[in-house]
């Protein structure tokens, strides 16, 4: 069969039961269920007869990681995705864990984040060994575990070897082409002021009054050594916790009095090329002239990273990349029109462990995946085309980036 009439040949009800199979694995972080669930992939890449293995990962964790070694000739590609599920939250109107199908939709938790994108990988590969399709390059399928825990499996598989010449990504982006996304940074500002009773505000430091005026220029900042306008776009700051009363304690019993203590906890969003430096230096210079405005008030700014957690870096790749262009080229074939690429948000402002494939490994690779619009909400949900066309352009991807082996 030619690539176009492999991708009229998807097995829907064996791709639409595999993902709800996934679903019914309760995975949350660092579980038993996380464990059985990688267990499993393992075992279902062993029989598509894929050289499989499973990588430990602190914690008393695993990593499933699967290999279709190609004959030679031809570029190895890496599909990356993580098994690890947010908790259910309340609201939800269905079982969260069924796997439920409708005329539209696949539900459940973490089939948005991100278990349609890896079921996708595993069927488009599967379409091509079913079909006899023998290719050149390698296709190495990894589900690994702790993206939720800032990417400790995928650092793991990268300590332990696994390489490949391209990657993808198959966090959710609505099937958009994300050719970079920002890195993060936690923070904690503490502002200290001098009070008095409200008597005598005049004479009064007002740290909540600091606090006010500094919140919104934080939300509306962009950072320094920005390489273009397009890196620019994924900038942001944003204060998400905000506790202000008397004393570093916090003493909230006595409101007459003027608060002499703020702090505030907040993250920024920047972009390859810039640096976490260089974001606390540009915060830093924003708490100088807050302090000369509020004279006697003192600023104090904080990294908040996790010594144990690694840091989510930014991640970028060319839109020129073969990488790119072959999945641009698979959208195309399958929706017919020309598909959204770039610096595409909100994607854009995630973490992913993309970020760890390119700064860590050396790799070039891309993020595209189904889901987002539903995702991370109750009654998360992935709609059934747009899984398909996944497993489509996962198909084409993997055809044009490894060769298929000629018929003698």
């Amino acid at each position: 069969m030619n690539p176009e009439q492999l991708i009229h040949h998807i097995d829907r009800d064996f791709c639409l039961s595999f993902l709800a199979k996934m679903v019914q694995h309760k995975s949350y972080s660092a579980t038993d269920g996380e464990r059985e669930l990688a267990k499993y992939m393992a075992a279902q890449m062993a029989q598509l007869g894929l050289e499989t293995e499973l990588q430990n990962v602190p914690g008393d964790r695993l990593n499933a990681i699967g290999r279709l070694a190609g004959s030679g000739g031809g570029k190895s590609l890496l599909f990356n995705g993580h098994l690890d599920t947010n908790p259910v939250t309340e609201g939800w109107t269905v079982d969260p864990w069924e796997g439920k199908i409708d005329e539209q939709f696949i539900y459940g938790i973490g089939v948005s984040n991100m278990k349609a994108g890896d079921a996708a990988y595993f069927c488009a590969l599967k379409t091509l060994i079913d079909a006899g399709v023998k290719l050149k390059g390698d296709v190495i399928l990894t589900y690994v575990v702790g993206e939720l825990q800032g990417g400790i499996g995928t650092l793991a598989a990268i300590e332990q070897g696994v390489r490949a010449d391209y990657f993808i990504n198959a966090e959710p982006t609505d099937l958009q082409a994300l050719t970079m996304h920002a890195g993060s940074l936690m923070f904690t500002i503490e502002l200290t002021g001098d009070t008095r009773h409200l008597s005598k505000r005049e004479e009064a430091v007002d740290a909540i009054s600091a606090a006010v005026e500094l919140i919104p220029q934080i939300n509306g900042m962009t950072f320094s050594g920005a390489k273009t306008a397009e890196h620019r776009k994924i900038n942001r700051g944003h204060i998400g916790t905000v506790h202000g009363a008397l004393g570093r304690d916090l003493e909230e019993w006595r409101p007459p009095q003027v608060a002499d203590f703020v702090r505030l906890k907040g993250s920024a969003r920047f972009a390859p090329g810039q640096t976490v430096e260089g974001v606390l230096a540009d915060l830093q210079a924003l708490l100088n002239t807050l302090c000369q405005r509020h004279p006697g008030l003192k600023a104090e700014l904080y990294d908040d990273g996790i010594r144990d957690k690694p840091t989510m870096l930014p991640f970028e790749v060319s839109p020129e990349s073969a990488i790119v262009k072959a999945v641009n080229r698979g959208w195309k074939t399958v929706r017919g029109t020309e598909q959204p690429t770039g610096v595409i948000t909100p994607p854009a402002f995630f973490g992913t462990d993309a970020a760890h494939l390119y700064q860590h490994a050396g790799m070039e690779g891309i993020v595209c995946g189904p889901g987002g619009k539903y995702n991370t909400m109750p009654d998360e949900r992935v709609e059934i085309s747009e899984f398909l066309d996944m497993v489509r352009i996962y198909l084409l991807a993997i055809l044009e980036i490894c060769q298929p082996v000629e018929a003698a």
